[in-house]
């Protein structure tokens, strides 16, 4: 809860909730019987959502919400929106009086006592400065409270003990040691006011009002439209194209083929190049690899490769123009799967790459882990596909360009989570144009999961355009197009061995794995489909010998790209599915299994023997919290129920670990990355006070506008109110590689932490000066400074900051203002992690699975904002179980994507998902200041996997051991139906 404004406040004059006051603390305040109220009165004439009050610049106004039985200010009913004056009465229909006071006015001794879900409640008792400072801290009965949190400091970075402190909530307030025996969680105290609190997200009003602007929202004057002719076949020859037709359409401007940008802009490049036995890649004229030229020249590789692009007066008419295209193929032979394509007469797809061979790259030791297998007591294999997913973000991608012909200047306005990066891109290896005349803007951005981090030909194409035809050109893609067009992730086929003793000791591991990149390599798609997958089969387990092998392969499909949790969540549900097989063949519990081979916290840091280095946490310790958390210990009633209801009850499990931060640059760069891997932050406190946090990393859902001023706040001891996070536009912010990998947080927030103490050191080093005493003895809290022996002699930061600017008097050396600019780069990655349990009953009659259950433990390190995690942890885990139960990209043997539409391509909707049942554990990575590890796609990680072993876990009896994702009721029918076919076969 963030720090109570000195400003207005109601209190209850008639009514059920007489005498009761309520401070008008945010911007927006609503009033009604429904708890997701700020306000709540439960009289029976106040509507469930009644009025709502906003903040003003003389303080506030008051609008009725269409309630039934009326608003009256003063006894004048209420019509539009009308500003409030202290001293004015507000009746809530005849009943409910509410009077309407200035803080100012307000008797000291008033203070918060009493908070029930976001309603504020005020009595006397003790004095008002101290209910402020209490209620920054306290959190309600029956709220979520904050978990501990380690201290900030602004010496050393933090450090990992041998055993780590942790702490666990879960998301109903409980602790872990409510789940289980109170000495297995160590519990350390928060530090921190603001940091790591659950404060609303600031930027909730306007996405609630529908005021934040996307860039399909925009328009600028004299704006043309842009729509894109893509590819009906798989692979074909272009023979010829005529577009006479399409010119004569309605509002048309323009028409353009491959042949008016020839040696006008270079082809799309690939910037993450995995070093391995094998790597061949498409050519590209700045010596990198080439990821499809803009616009298809002699043939399309996909359904879907763009073709030919129409400029009109309307996105209508551009949308229109298309079908008028005529274009001649010549049908080439198709292939869809990756092992297929790399068999001996397989169609070719690049001239430059024999036999479609990307790159093979082998991880770990092959020979020792082939050798340990052949000397295992034990071994198991399956055969494991992650298939193939589409990202579906709520907005499609969109840009806009603009060409200035006075600067020569280029501006980019696109839904890109990169904007630095792809600024560089487009310049240096699209363009060809000078770096400083690209400017790129990502408005706001609807999601993205990883499909926005690309460059696609449409951001070249509407800059080029911009600057012929002299006007801004506009594009908006359609869902479907989205589906046909925009990276899509996993498709992994897996073959996979463990081995190990009777005992339940893993010795080995062993797995190939083909994986599809398409038609082209994306932006950084070989990357993911590679690396990202073979170092993380271990996951959070001590396997003596491991091995994997990764070919990556073209295809005929839409490029590979990233999605929330990319390579570590198959590489999980690989290794997960493979310990259930080897714990049935030795018929010992998964659970111990798991106990057996799991690092311990005395291990860290630990080599995971294919290239990471994990940093700090308590693995055993959050499978044993999420297992009492599940009750897992005893599932006989729950097993029995579902039994007398027809369905099948399943339990399953997955620990995981995730690589995280993308970080540092020489390591990167290692793994074939072109480009830094750092963050910046630039803060300025400005003469009046006012706080303004520029940073390089472009959110797209992630409350970047929050938590990044919970950290400042934190520091600087001021209300996030006070402090604006500003980003997103390449002109104004410091260079800043973007949000991906869940690095937002972890790294781009530790260089916020790293700016923010540099500020607060200034600010003690120039009080000292004022108070003209060693810097040792000025305390510095709450946005003030004063001298250790003399509290009362305080300087305000914005008094501070005010005579920084001026400059008249500074200690020797000092530079004017208060401005910092930052940049970080992490030392090491960092390793959040957790463990997963998911129970699912199936109908024995139609073979639907429903999760019924699902629990989840996650470690992020020092957290920005619980509540903002939890949502992050929840959103998470639903692309999970939208993999595990329903998503699937289907493919025709011609290329045809089947499921282009949201009909064929179900996701999972709230009424499929149980309640999810989170708890946190706060280990901090030693590896920044902050201690933040990633969190956007921890919920992803394990989510397929706990349910993949739920599933199997339900069929065990019918001799089932594995099934491939998604978990449809027709496949799960035909497989209860097939084994219990070969069971009665059996018998007779």
């Amino acid at each position: 809860m963030t720090e109570i404004k000195d400003s207005f406040r109601l209190v209850v004059q008639e009514g059920i909730a007489a005498g009761k006051v309520f401070e008008l603390k945010e911007d927006v305040v609503t009033i009604g019987r429904d708890l997701v109220n700020d306000i709540v009165l439960t009289d029976t004439e106040v509507s469930r959502r009644h009025a709502r009050l906003a903040r003003s610049d003389d303080g506030f106004t008051i609008e009725d919400m269409n309630s039934t039985n009326g608003t009256s200010v003063n006894q004048n009913r209420l019509m539009g929106v009308m500003n409030l004056s202290p001293g004015d009465t507000i009746s809530l229909g005849k009943t409910v009086k509410v009077g309407y006071e200035s803080m100012a006015e307000v008797d000291e001794h008033a203070t918060v006592i009493i908070q029930s879900g976001t309603t504020m409640l005020w009595e006397s008792g003790i004095r008002a400065q101290e209910a402020k400072a209490a209620a920054a801290t306290q959190a309600p009965p029956g709220e979520n409270t904050p978990p501990p949190m380690p201290a900030l400091r602004e010496t050393a970075p933090v450090s990992a003990p041998a055993t780590p402190p942790t702490t666990t909530v879960s998301s109903n307030g409980a602790t872990a040691a409510d789940a289980k025996p109170a000495d297995t969680v160590k519990v350390t105290p928060r530090a921190g006011k603001i940091l790591g609190a659950r404060l609303k997200r600031k930027e909730d009003p306007e996405m609630l009002r529908g005021e934040a602007k996307f860039t399909a929202d925009l328009t600028l004057p004299g704006m043309l439209h842009m729509a894109i002719l893509r590819s009906e076949y798989g692979h074909a020859r272009i023979k010829s194209i005529d577009i006479s037709a399409a010119l004569k359409m309605p509002g048309v401007v323009r028409v353009l083929t491959a042949a008016d940008i020839e040696n006008k802009m270079m082809p799309l490049p690939c910037v993450w190049i995995p070093g391995g036995v094998v790597s061949h890649f498409p050519s590209h004229p700045f010596g990198v690899p080439g990821a499809g030229n803009v616009l298809a020249t002699d043939r399309v590789r996909y359904t879907g490769d763009p073709v030919a692009v129409v400029v009109a007066e309307t996105r209508y008419q551009a949308y229109d123009a298309l079908s008028a295209i005529r274009v001649d193929y010549h049908p080439l032979p198709v292939v869809v799967d990756a092992e297929e394509a790399l068999k001996a007469g397989a169609p070719q797809l690049h001239d430059e790459v024999a036999n479609n061979l990307n790159a093979y790259i082998p991880y770990g030791n092959k020979e020792a882990a082939e050798r340990a297998i052949a000397e295992a007591e034990v071994k198991v294999s399956l055969s494991i596909r992650n298939q193939r997913t589409i990202n579906s973000p709520i907005e499609p991608r969109a840009a806009i360009g603009e060409y200035d012909a006075g600067t020569g200047e280029f501006t980019l306005r696109s839904s890109t989570q990169s904007p630095h990066d792809h600024r560089l891109l487009l310049a240096l290896m699209i363009l060809g144009v000078p770096f400083n005349k690209v400017r790129v803007i990502a408005p706001q951005i609807g999601g993205s999961f990883g499909t926005k981090g690309y460059v696609y030909a449409d951001m070249p194409l509407v800059l080029y355009l911009a600057r012929e035809l002299g006007r801004p050109i506009k594009w908006v893609d359609t869902r479907s197009g989205l589906m046909r067009s925009t990276v899509q992730g996993r498709d992994q086929k897996m073959y996979a061995t463990l081995a190990g003793t009777r005992e339940g000791k893993i010795t080995a591991l062993h797995c190939t794995s083909y994986a599809n990149l398409g038609a082209y390599p994306s932006t950084i798609g070989p990357g993911v489909a590679t690396a990202m997958v073979g170092r993380n089969v271990t996951s959070v387990y001590d396997i003596p010998n491991p091995f994997c092998e990764v070919y990556a392969v073209f295809t005929n499909v839409v490029s590979l790209g990233a999605q929330r949790g990319s390579g570590r969540a198959e590489a999980t549900f690989m290794i997960e599915r493979l310990i259930d097989r080897f714990a049935q063949e030795i018929g010992m519990d998964p659970a111990e299994v798991r106990r057996k081979n799991l690092v311990q916290a005395a291990q860290l840091p630990f080599d995971n023997r294919m290239g990471w280095m994990y940093d700090s946490g308590d693995y055993p310790t959050s499978l044993e919290t999420v297992l009492a958390m599940a009750g897992y210990a005893d599932t006989t009633a729950r097993r029995q129920s579902a039994r007398q209801r027809g369905k099948r009850y399943g339990i399953g499990m997955a620990p995981f670990i995730a690589v995280s931060g993308v970080g540092p640059s020489s390591r990167m760069a290692k793994e074939g990355m072109l480009g830094g891997t750092w963050e910046s932050a630039n803060i300025k406190v400005h003469p009046t006070g006012e706080v303004s946090v520029i940073i390089g990393s472009k959110p797209h859902g992630q409350a970047h506008e929050t938590t990044f001023a919970q950290i400042v706040g934190e520091v600087l001891g001021i209300d996030i109110s006070q402090i604006e996070i500003l980003h997103s536009d390449t002109k104004r912010a410091p260079f800043g590689q973007g949000s991906y990998g869940s690095r937002s947080f972890s790294v781009g927030g530790a260089a916020t932490l790293k700016a923010a103490l540099e500020i607060k050191a200034k600010v003690i080093k120039m009080a000292a000066h004022m108070f003209k005493v060693p810097e040792a003895e000025v305390v510095y809290e709450d946005g003030k400074a004063y001298p250790k022996d003399n509290p009362e002699k305080k300087q305000t930061l914005q008094e501070i900051s005010l005579a920084l600017w001026y400059g008249w008097d500074m200690p020797p050396g000092m530079e004017p203002s208060l401005e910092v600019t930052t940049f970080l780069d992490p030392p090491g990655f960092n390793f959040p992690y957790g463990a997963q349990v998911a129970e699912v009953e199936i109908d024995e009659q139609t073979g639907q699975v429903e999760v019924t259950r699902f629990f989840g433990v996650h470690d992020v390190g020092t957290m920005g904002n619980a509540m903002v995690l939890d949502g992050q942890v929840h959103g998470g885990i639903t692309h999970g179980l939208g993999q595990a139960l329903f998503e699937q990209a289907i493919y025709t043997s011609e290329g045809q994507l089947l499921t282009s539409n949201l009909t064929e391509y179900p996701l999972p909707r709230a009424t499929q998902l149980p309640n999810f049942e989170i708890a946190s554990m706060v280990t901090p990575t030693p590896h920044t200041e902050l201690g933040a590890k990633g969190a956007g796609e921890i919920g992803t990680i394990g989510a397929a996997a706990a349910v993949g072993n739920a599933v199997c876990n339900a069929l065990a009896d019918l001799g089932i051991q594995h099934l491939e994702m998604p978990f449809t009721p027709e496949k799960v029918w035909r497989a209860m139906r097939d084994a219990q076919a070969a069971g009665s076969q059996r018998r007779v």
